[in-house]
């Protein structure tokens, strides 16, 4: 699977701390943006998803802080699908600057979920049909 999207991301103040350098947490937001625009560009919309009670959550990530991001700079926020399962897929993510400087690099398992139950079930026919095309 190596369909790559690229999401831009500018760095704001309130992305920083004190010195200028953007906060460990926000980059987790940045990974999570460029997944929903993805999915957003495949016309796969959450909130029609949650409404349904079907809801994509993060399962587990490793990420590795390879260089620090600063106030003002645009970042790209590439995801790709590595592996698509019945329940689950497992993103490979990487952030970098405008010069191609690998900022974070980060391995997302994301599952799929029942919101009422809570439990794993199987990603919608329909929408595991767009991301295996998609993918492929």
């Amino acid at each position: 699977m190596n369909s790559e999207f690229s999401w831009p991301v500018r760095i704001y103040y309130e992305d920083t701390d004190a010195g200028g350098i953007v906060y460990n947490a926000n980059y987790l937001k940045f990974l999570e943006r460029a997944r929903t625009e993805w999915l957003r560009q495949l016309g796969i919309e959450q909130d029609q998803l949650l409404q349904h009670n079907v809801a994509f959550v993060v399962r587990h990530i490793d990420i590795e802080f390879r260089n620090a991001a600063r106030f003002n700079q645009l970042l790209a926020v590439s995801c790709r699908v590595a592996q698509l399962k019945r329940a689950s897929m497992v993103f490979s993510q990487v952030i970098a600057d405008e010069t191609g400087r690998v900022i974070v690099t980060a391995n997302v398992t994301i599952a799929c979920v029942n919101l009422a139950a809570m439990k794993p079930i199987a990603i919608p026919e329909d929408v595991s049909g767009v991301i295996a095309r998609a993918t492929s």
